[in-house]
């Protein structure tokens, strides 16, 4: 799931300063009213129409207010669980790169493989032949004791799934 621009809440933000302005100008107005028919205005169907649409118009500006609040704080913790798992993911990568012992050249190999990349994309990353690409994911899957790609990309998803987002002050 891809995140939404900035433009969802500016555009949310203009629809609301403009409520906002004629809000002030339809108060303004239905105050001028109503000083100058006083109690008599409540008994026009005019007035009492202007002063509910009024109200109306606030309510909508109030709700509109949270409701972009709401869309921002949702926002911010999209971004911050993403970055968190973005994070928990290299973390995992990296331990289990340690553990098999691979080489930096297998780490390369195993980082464009995670990444989605092909052997011929790969070799051509790298500037080495695809036979020697071929070797290197030999020699990671056998270190990972893994058959195949999708069993070695499988790998880091379960464990991906099953390490808790937590920010690490609190994992700590």
């Amino acid at each position: 799931m891809r995140l939404q621009s900035s433009a969802q809440p500016v555009s949310l933000l203009v629809l609301i300063v403009a409520q906002s302005l004629c809000a002030a100008f339809f108060l303004w107005d239905v105050a001028a009213d109503g000083l100058s028919l006083g109690l008599l205005a409540f008994a026009t169907s005019h007035f009492v129409i202007e002063l509910l649409a009024v109200l109306a118009l606030i309510a909508g500006v109030v709700f509109e207010t949270r409701f972009l609040m709401d869309l921002l704080r949702r926002k911010a913790h999209l971004e911050e669980q993403l970055g968190l798992a973005a994070g928990a993911f290299h973390d995992i990568v990296e331990a289990r790169f340690d553990g098999w012992s691979l080489t930096p050249s297998e780490r390369d190999v195993a980082h464009f493989t995670l990444k989605g990349f092909g052997i011929a994309e790969i070799a051509e990353l790298r500037g080495s032949a695809e036979g020697t690409v071929k070797a290197h994911l030999n020699a990671i899957y056998r270190k990972a004791g893994v058959t195949g790609r999708g069993a070695f990309v499988g790998l880091f998803i379960e464990d991906l799934m099953s390490t808790p987002l937590r920010p690490p002050e609190v994992a700590a």
